[in-house]
């Protein structure tokens, strides 16, 4: 009996197309090597761009991502609060959008690797000539394998303390933020983790309904 000719197509597929990935970062160095190490590790099986736009304020950051969001499902600004003076401004840009999200750290993304350290709710500001971001570093040098560490420097951060913190570091993190929110004070926090939680997320396959 001849076989019908639909018995020879390919069967539905089981499993979700991957969605396609935008990361922009204000670091084109510490941060962005170690965003780009974070999806490898993950194995995200995707698209993820990791630029430097060449905007290194919050409100060129949204504003560029909000101009190549048509070609991506997700799009992440990861951006520090520091001193900018268009942070607030770059948040109320994203509101209109359904794509993008941005992931915030007070004062800095170098907060992130403090917390592979130790918990830490005490706040940052300038202080004489130093930013908050100085006073934050210093305090990360005092660890054991950050005491050469610069913001500019294209280091593997994300391997160094891979084994060294980082599962306790996303603990940590979700914590302080609720604690942040709570009593309306950002400094210091940040949201990296949940970044961080969207590739692992992304490397699990996803079935069709």
């Amino acid at each position: 009996m001849a076989r019908k000719a639909d018995s020879f197509g390919r069967s539905k597929p089981r499993f979700k197309p991957q969605p396609t990935v935008l990361v922009i970062c204000e670091d084109s160095k510490s941060g962005k090597r170690y965003l780009e190490d974070a999806s490898l590790y993950f194995r995200v099986n995707v698209l993820v761009e990791i630029t430097h736009c060449g905007n290194t304020d919050p409100k060129g950051i949204v504003a560029e991502a909000i101009s190549r969001q048509r070609k991506f499902d997700h799009v992440f600004c990861a951006v520090d609060r520091d001193t900018h003076e268009t942070f607030d401004e770059a948040l109320n840009l994203v509101k209109s959008s359904q794509k993008i999200k941005v992931i915030a750290s007070y004062p800095c993304f170098e907060f992130w690797l403090l917390l592979h350290f130790r918990y830490n709710r005490k706040p940052y500001a300038v202080a004489g000539k130093h930013s908050a971001a100085d006073l934050l570093i210093k305090d990360l040098r005092s660890h054991p394998g950050m005491e050469s560490y610069e913001k500019g420097k294209d280091l593997s951060i994300f391997s160094l303390l891979l084994n060294n913190g980082f599962s306790e570091a996303r603990k940590i993190a979700p914590k302080i933020l609720a604690e942040a929110i709570a009593s309306g004070e950002m400094n210091p926090s940040t949201r990296l983790h949940e970044l961080l939680n969207f590739f692992e997320g992304l490397s699990l396959p996803q079935q069709v309904e």
